[in-house]
């Protein structure tokens, strides 16, 4: 690994254990065991270094996901398999990440937004296109709309205040989307379908 990745791979870490805001290029120099002058002959300051991360992170889950759909079954595989996925992903942040990153770093949370609206929604699109060649989707809906009300509600999810991590399991609310997804768009073999892979992955058990 060059130090290039090193500094992006253990940044990561402690963002995500720590938070955005608590950790210094400081923490990261000390991490590194290089002074702070060496840091930034890699990386301009700490926003520049956010948005690379997220820019790294955002390509291994363009990767990922193409991966989930090009093994599952059909659409309605697909789409658990990236809900999972994501549970898994969403699981690793701290609650207070997205506030900082909209808050403080605009140009990375751009970033994640051009993300969402482009690659995101042309992911569920697909899916809901197969979907429908496979006969597990209706047709009685609008494409377009349910893509981006997908992902315009993926952020909710993630809202601290609307769904406190003490009150609410992360991977339980992601059990109860899928399942309000899939109701709103699947046929009646779609949904015979999710509660055969739901009971058979015990996606609950997440």
């Amino acid at each position: 690994m060059t130090i290039e990745r090193d500094i992006l791979a253990r940044s990561k870490r402690l963002f995500l254990r720590y938070g955005i805001r608590s950790v210094t290029m400081d923490d990261i120099s000390k991490e590194m065991g290089i002074s702070k002058k060496t840091l930034y002959q890699y990386v301009d300051n700490k926003a520049d270094l956010i948005r690379r991360i997220l820019y790294q992170t955002l390509q291994e889950e363009k990767a990922a996901q193409e991966k989930i759909s090009q093994a599952a079954q059909d659409a309605i595989e697909e789409m658990i398999g990236i809900v999972k996925h994501v549970t898994r992903m969403l699981s690793m942040v701290p609650p207070s990440t997205l506030y900082d990153m909209q808050k403080y770093y605009r140009e990375s949370w751009e970033l994640m937004q051009a993300h969402n609206t482009d690659h995101v929604c042309d992911t569920i699109l697909d899916n809901i296109h197969r979907g429908r060649e496979e006969g597990v989707y209706r047709t009685d809906f609008n494409p377009q709309f349910v893509a981006r009300l997908f992902v315009g509600k993926i952020p909710l999810i993630a809202d601290e205040e609307l769904f406190p991590s003490k009150e609410y399991a992360r991977e339980q609310l992601f059990v109860e989307f899928i399942n309000y997804h899939l109701h709103g768009i699947a046929s009646e073999r779609g949904l015979q379908l999710m509660q055969h892979y739901l009971a058979n992955e015990k996606l609950s058990g997440l």
